[in-house]
């Protein structure tokens, strides 16, 4: 999966961003949230932090700390892409959403078709900011936890009730759906150090 820039760094905390192809809302029609949980028990696995996120019907916003791999961050979020596009197409398929499924079929590039490529279920590229700060990871916190409750979303009244992020944690000190490392406790762990 391409990214506008590449991530040149190989840890850190960085705000990422992807949305559905064509901003359909594939999160919401597949109702694959679960799949994003199982990307970030992945990541987990992988020693790196969930530190925030908002799954919203056509993109995701997360805040993640990468601990020092050979996998690059940008492998990191294409290979989840993956993952969530195959989780999702078969979802698709499980609800019979033909004409959705034939959307994302006719999205596919002909380059991409001779590679093998079936689906076009992201956008190709990806949003990201490296956060230096715990200011400016507290502004991306605020901005992805309000997301569900502004503009034409109106999801829920407030941050800490749209189920699929973690508002409430750091709102109201209360896990959600999915458990997240608060960035106050990665200021005493060094991502520099590959865990081995």
């Amino acid at each position: 999966m391409s990214v506008r820039r590449k991530i040149n760094e190989t840890n850190g905390i960085y705000f990422i961003s992807f949305t559905c192809y064509r901003w359909l809302n594939l999160f919401e029609i597949s109702n694959s949230y679960d799949a994003i949980y199982k990307w970030f028990d992945h990541l987990k696995d992988n020693h790196h932090y969930i530190i925030g996120y908002a799954i919203m019907p056509n993109h995701l916003h997360a805040l993640i700390a990468f601990s020092e791999s050979e996998i690059s961050i940008n492998t990191t979020i294409g290979n989840g892409k993956r993952f969530l596009a195959y989780e999702l197409v078969n979802q698709l398929k499980a609800n019979k959403e033909q004409d959705i499924l034939k959307t994302l079929r006719e999205g596919v590039s002909d380059s991409d078709k001779k590679a093998g490529k079936k689906h076009q279920v992201f956008i190709t590229s990806f949003d990201w900011k490296e956060c230096y700060s715990n200011q400016f990871i507290e502004q991306k916190l605020n901005y992805m936890h309000d997301n569900p409750c502004v503009g034409k979303w109106n999801l829920a009244r407030s941050p800490a009730e749209y189920p699929h992020s973690s508002a409430k944690f750091y709102l109201e000190c209360i896990q959600g759906i999915y458990e997240v490392t608060s960035y106050l406790i990665l200021e005493d762990i060094d991502l520099t150090k590959p865990v081995v």
